[in-house]
């Protein structure tokens, strides 16, 4: 132990590192055999005056009994996310059952994180990584083809909740191809408006492929390099990433410090987050229940009940999202704003990307929300 914590003083101190991930962390909690989260490791980081100030991340799982630990690493810590990955994954691909827990996992995974205190930013957003399917893989590819890894396709993940859309692998067809580079946006769109730390693998920027292998470890080739020759699809969609992380900069309440409460923020009569289902209204107890439900609203209000570095109120625009997972088109009520004059600026569509980007629509109106899609509205500041 003591080996290992002078090296990670020693890239602190020395290489001026801002600080580590842990792969398969939950091994560094083992003590005999079980996962022991008040283990010695973590005590004697917890009070190393250098490493208890940098960033600390787990890969909060490992191969033994026991070992899948996401949510119960000690305050200080950050967690990738794998039931956020999965979460939206599943909701995505059509799965029933699953729109609550988007719920949960869109606002930061506060069922993990908020009991023993910790913040948004201990929940690592993602939903690829170096390990499994890559993004244009996991719209294209119902199963992994690691045949070329040498162990008869045994090697890898079983568990990707992926979806092909229609063909396994490669395809000609117009329809499968615009239908992939849809969820393809509804997929990194998400996780972009979503509270928490996003993680982005690189390589889904553009449109990255490794032909259904979600294990490569072992591959130093073609199926594993970056092809910087981008067609004119790649070239949009890595375009499309870039607008999202301007757009997540720019907007306060995507990089909330707290977690949502669910009620109306100090001096307002306005709720700091409020779901909304079709009819533009807020979800009722019964709405959230059973497999029917694949489409919901997201009002998140601009005035975030916390104070900048200057000790002023920060105030941003509040933020309309609606998703839809279902096969098909769903006219969606726009919600109230915060007053009779105010109306709502279209920001992006992804089943529309010719659509005006600032479009407005007003309260009551109804929004023809195509299947499969994802839209982002804004309120201006002036009106807010």
């Amino acid at each position: 132990l003591q080996l290992v914590m002078d090296s990670l003083r020693y890239w602190v101190l020395e290489m001026h590192v801002d600080g580590f991930r842990f792969d398969l962390a939950s091994a560094l909690a083992r003590e005999l055999y079980d996962v022991n989260m008040l283990g010695t490791f973590f005590d004697v980081i917890h009070q190393d005056p250098v490493l208890s100030q940098v960033v600390l991340i787990a890969e909060p799982w490992d191969l033994g009994a026991g070992g899948y630990q996401v949510g119960n690493f000690p305050v200080g810590w950050s967690e990738w996310n794998g039931k956020y990955r999965d979460t939206i994954r599943r909701f995505w691909r059509g799965d029933g059952g699953t729109v609550d827990e988007l719920a949960t996992r869109l606002s930061g995974s506060s069922d993990l994180y908020e009991d023993d205190g910790r913040r948004p930013h201990a929940s690592i957003n993602f939903v690829t990584c170096h390990d499994g399917f890559s993004l244009q893989d996991l719209v294209s590819y119902n199963h992994k083809h690691n045949e070329a890894n040498g162990e008869n396709n045994r090697d890898g993940s079983d568990d990707n909740f992926s979806y092909n859309h229609g063909v396994e692998g490669p395809t000609d067809d117009p329809e499968i191809l615009e239908l992939r580079e849809r969820q393809k946006r509804n997929l990194i769109a998400t996780l972009l408006l979503s509270l928490g730390v996003p993680m982005l693998r690189a390589g889904d920027e553009l449109s990255q492929t490794l032909s259904g292998n979600n294990n490569t470890y072992c591959h130093d080739s073609e199926l594993t390099w970056l092809d910087w020759e981008l067609s004119t699809e790649q070239q949009n969609f890595l375009q499309f990433v870039r607008d999202l992380l301007r757009f997540r900069q720019e907007q306060p309440v995507l990089h909330r410090r707290r977690f949502f409460q669910g009620r109306p923020i100090r001096g307002s009569d306005i709720k700091d987050v409020v779901w909304l289902n079709a009819d533009g209204h807020e979800m009722s107890d019964h709405q959230w229940e059973g497999d029917h439900c694949k489409c919901l609203g997201v009002r998140l209000a601009g005035e975030i009940d916390d104070l900048d570095e200057y000790g002023e109120p920060i105030r941003g625009e509040a933020l309309l999202l609606l998703l839809n997972a279902n096969n098909a088109p769903i006219d969606f009520v726009i919600p109230c704003a915060d007053d009779d004059g105010s109306k709502w600026r279209r920001v992006f569509d992804t089943a529309d990307r010719e659509g005006a980007p600032d479009a407005a629509f007003t309260a009551g109106q109804t929004y023809p929300l195509q299947d499969r899609s994802l839209a982002v509205f804004r309120l201006p500041r002036e009106s807010a």
